[in-house]
């Protein structure tokens, strides 16, 4: 799973040097990613809570479709943390997918990311390689993901992230993934692999189809380069909390 955290005001160096830039350039909150992101594996038959006032408000004007940085610029302004759960797409199964995205959204989340299944997810721990090679065994192609999120996005209230490693989007091509991303009702997308340097072949198919490129940032970025990254980066900077594979240390 992945917290967002608010940049309340600190008389500390870290604090300020992570927290300025960011929030001078962006209305949006820095997502801290925890050692280990949380994998649904079911969803039980329960009864979706009732709505709460800002979901219900949302609702009655109809509102839908918000961008990445709209959902966090709303979360800073309520003075709240930001709910942003973390699922891979297919696992067990993509009806199950389905149903987990719809019952986060009923639950208060202010973002979602949704992992893409890979063969090699080589930033990530057991948990997660487990589920993407589940997810993978009961065929969630990337098709088929993005033709289940073509269905469910109209019915959320919250944005869908993509979670990816660059392999599956490169051999797709990054222009076709891009636009299926975008008529999916996906608003924004995480590359944890892709080098900064490298994102400016990228950028021209993500601003032509409206999608929001979150970047990342670790503790072992330099000051100059991370503020680099957060005037690239939109929606969200993405701060990974621990060097290594997630899962791998409690982060102390």
């Amino acid at each position: 799973m992945a917290f967002a955290l608010k940049a309340p005001p600190s008389t500390s160096s870290t604090a300020t040097s992570l927290s300025h830039p960011m929030r001078q350039r962006h209305a949006a909150a820095v997502t801290v990613a925890a050692p280990g992101r949380l994998v649904v594996r079911a969803v039980a038959a329960v009864t979706a809570p009732a709505p709460s006032a800002k979901r219900a408000s949302r609702s009655a004007a109809g509102e839908r479709g918000l961008s990445v940085a709209e959902a966090m610029s709303r979360v800073r302004a309520s003075g709240k943390t930001a709910f942003i759960p973390y699922i891979t797409a297919g696992d067990p199964d993509l009806a199950t997918t389905a149903k987990a995205l719809r019952l986060l959204d009923s639950l208060g989340a202010d973002v979602i990311e949704l992992g893409m299944p890979f063969s090699d997810p080589s930033l990530d721990g057991p948990v997660i390689q487990a589920s993407a090679a589940r997810a993978l065994a009961a065929g969630a192609t990337t098709d088929a993901v993005m033709s289940m999120l073509k269905e469910v996005t109209p019915e959320l209230s919250c944005p869908v992230v993509i979670f990816s490693y660059f392999n599956p989007i490169v051999r797709r091509g990054t222009g076709n993934f891009a636009a299926a991303a975008k008529e999916a009702g996906v608003k924004g997308l995480i590359i944890p692999d892709l080098p900064y340097d490298e994102i400016r072949g990228f950028r021209k198919e993500i601003v032509e189809n409206k999608l929001e490129l979150i970047l990342l940032t670790t503790p072992a970025t330099p000051l100059e380069r991370m503020k680099e990254i957060t005037k690239a980066s939109e929606g969200f900077i993405y701060l990974v909390s621990v060097i290594g594979v997630t899962g791998s240390s409690s982060g102390d």
